[in-house]
């Protein structure tokens, strides 16, 4: 038993490698090469950790954001208009209300219409006359007859003054005939001067134009009884000018003047009319703290009197800078740009607007021109941001 139990375990202790089967006993060549095959195994790891190792890159610390690059400009000053802006009515330059300068009576014809032209003197409307052709007729009779008395008084007169020399005819008869023909005379005058009258009387029945231009309204029909106290039967545009009332504040109002350009935009128009100021107020309203420039306008369609527009007048000229519409800033506080400071920094800046045309504006106030103003990209930036300014220079 003690013999087979031995054998069982030295059976156990043998060990299958590769179909070799190993005995129990120490084999020293096995087990140096086992040795090294470890010891091989361990160096190929520690040289592929090192290699790997080698390889990845170490952490970098986390950079500054760059400045944002922008362009500048300096924009200096330039010579510009100074303009003041104003709406106001249109109206005629002279308005000529035409009425009744006669005694009146019934329209019988109107021969005009608004919006026609006229010359001077030309009949507008007629008033029936035939009463008054009827008293003119009686007046001419009677300077007929009145010639008659004084034909008649003067052949006496030369009768008498044949006759005196020979004793026939006292010279008080003579000084009576010489009274009765200058008697008849006088009466023939005034019968002349009461016919002239009543001619003058009848020429005013007719409404004549006062002075050329332009029939703006009619406001007489025929079969209308009209008299001197029936006020304007029409209206009328002395040469067909015309002119703008703009209303302009006391600050715009002083630097307009007389002989001032200025351009009339009527409301619904996209067209503009040029003028020229003719007439400055002397007075401010003291309520509305404004004056009225009168700009003198030549006739044209649109420029209806009674209607509505706007203006531009160039009240002088001044020192200001210019700058493109791109470097032009706004919000609900107004006009503003973006200067970069010294530290390169931008900082915001309210402007004050003056001339604007397509391609540049004038800033009236809040630049004095030395400044570095950000040209465009300025809705991208905040104040205070860092910048990396690049100066351009301005277009002249």
């Amino acid at each position: 038993m003690n013999y087979e139990g031995g054998k069982l375990e030295r059976e156990h202790l043998l060990i299958a490698e590769g179909g070799d089967v190993i005995g129990e006993g120490p084999d020293p060549a096995r087990r140096r090469r086992r040795w090294m095959i470890a010891i091989a195994a361990a160096v190929l790891v520690a040289v592929a950790a090192w290699w790997f190792m080698g390889r990845a890159k170490p952490a970098e610390a986390p950079r500054a954001p760059a400045a944002t690059s922008v362009t500048v400009v300096v924009p200096g000053t330039q010579e510009a208009d100074r303009r003041a802006t104003g709406t106001g009515t249109l109206a005629a330059r002279r308005e000529m209300p035409v009425g009744v300068a006669g005694e009146g009576g019934m329209v019988s014809r109107v021969l005009v219409e608004a919006g026609q032209w006229v010359r001077e003197g030309q009949v507008l409307a007629t008033i029936d006359r035939s009463v008054q052709t009827q008293t003119a007729a009686s007046l001419g009779a009677q300077i007929n007859v009145a010639r008659s008395d004084l034909t008649l008084a003067q052949a006496e007169l030369e009768r008498a003054q044949s006759l005196v020399d020979r004793g026939f005819i006292s010279k008080a008869d003579v000084q009576r005939r010489i009274a009765t023909r200058d008697a008849a005379a006088a009466r023939l005058k005034v019968s002349q001067a009461t016919a002239s009258e009543q001619r003058a009387r009848n020429a005013r029945l007719d409404i004549r134009a006062p002075a050329a231009g332009l029939v703006l309204t009619r406001g007489v029909e025929p079969g209308q009884i009209v008299s001197s106290a029936s006020g304007v039967l029409f209206r009328m545009a002395k040469g067909g000018e015309m002119e703008m009332r703009v209303l302009l504040s006391e600050a715009d109002l002083r630097g307009v003047r007389v002989g001032s350009r200025a351009e009339v935009t009527p409301v619904g128009d996209t067209r503009t009319f040029p003028g020229e100021v003719w007439q400055v107020s002397p007075v401010i309203d003291p309520q509305t703290r404004q004056g009225t420039a009168r700009v003198a306008l030549r006739y044209d369609p649109a420029l209806r009197p009674g209607g509505f527009a706007s203006a531009t007048i160039v009240a002088g000229s001044s020192q200001l800078p210019e700058l493109p519409q791109s470097a032009l800033l706004s919000d609900t506080k107004g006009n503003y740009v973006y200067i970069v400071d010294g530290e390169n920094k931008v900082q915001r800046r309210d402007v004050t607007l003056g001339v604007v045309d397509a391609n540049k504006v004038a800033v009236a106030s809040g630049l004095t021109g030395s400044e570095r103003v950000v040209l465009s990209a300025g809705a991208f930036l905040n104040p205070g941001q860092k910048v990396n300014p690049i100066l351009q220079k301005p277009a002249r």
